[in-house]
């Protein structure tokens, strides 16, 4: 009887699991046999620079001359609204500041560091210390949506992995602002960015609360003389976010490579010494 029951138990697991799975196939075709929206057709995916970033491939490298630019490029356009709270002052000196440098812009007037008065207990703010994490640019999310019509700006330090192919998708949507062209707009002539929104096709759903950040060439002076292009600041900022969100990428490539050989090496000598301890052994013929 117990048997009987328990056959008749798995069959009704059986069951709902494969009215399940067939409720799931039938909702991915019916979803895939509507009518395409004007925001599917208009996005696009994430395209990098041209030439692609220094990091990229299994023997990249950070190009430290970038990186450097790409904070003056955070610290100048994108600190007014993105906090970067996983990110230290000392943390900097892996760009190549000398410890001078690094104390030097913690100290700066652009940074302001919460701290307590010690003679009243008041909250009151202080110059910040090499290592203090870099301070965000709102005491708290109420204050950031007061400031951004109830968007808040999402903080940036791992922005680059939370994100599919996040150093492209950064590159291109801080340079993909712009407007529809004359074929998609006969296309889909009903299509209107909402009020307050921005048009930006490789948004997912193509309309952005945040406003272009980099609207023109030379909006940051760059320090190494480069020529800050739009292009140049957004790819400077997607490699310098690549490496907050991921400050061992290039130790972990270099550390993969002599794996590799390891691995190589123990597979030969492993396959060498199989035969030679069975080299005197010979199967039977049957």
């Amino acid at each position: 009887m117990i048997r009987l029951i328990s056959i008749f138990v798995g069959l009704g697991f059986a069951a709902a699991a494969f009215w399940s799975f067939g409720n799931g196939v039938v909702g991915v075709i019916n979803d895939g046999m509507g009518e395409e929206t004007a925001e599917y057709a208009l996005h696009e995916k994430p395209i990098g620079p041209a030439g692609g970033f220094s990091f990229d491939g299994p023997l990249g490298k950070w190009d430290y001359a970038q990186l450097q630019r790409g904070y003056q490029v955070y610290k100048e356009v994108c600190a007014s609204c993105h906090s970067l709270k996983f990110v230290a002052f000392r943390n900097l000196g892996e760009l190549g500041y000398s410890e001078e440098e690094v104390a030097a812009e913690a100290a700066s007037d652009r940074w302001l560091v919460p701290g307590i008065n010690p003679d009243t207990g008041e909250v009151t703010t202080r110059p910040g210390r090499p290592t203090d994490q870099i301070p965000g640019p709102y005491a708290n999310d109420v204050q950031a949506a007061a400031a951004n019509n109830n968007a808040i700006p999402p903080d940036l330090s791992l922005m680059a992995k939370a994100r599919a192919d996040g150093s492209n998708y950064i590159y291109s949507l801080i340079s993909g602002y712009g407007m529809l062209d004359s074929e998609q707009r006969a296309e889909f002539p009903e299509f209107e960015t909402p009020s307050g929104l921005y048009f930006n096709k490789y948004f997912p759903n193509v309309n952005i609360a945040m406003a272009p950040p980099i609207n023109a060439a030379g909006q940051v002076s760059y320090t190494d003389g480069t020529d800050a292009t739009i292009n140049q600041m957004s790819a400077d900022v997607a490699a310098f976010l690549t490496w907050t969100a991921e400050p061992s990428l290039v130790k972990r490539k270099q550390t993969g490579w002599p794996v590799i050989g390891f691995l190589l090496f123990a597979t030969i000598l492993a396959y060498l010494s199989k035969k030679q301890i069975w080299a005197g052994l010979k199967p039977k013929k049957k």
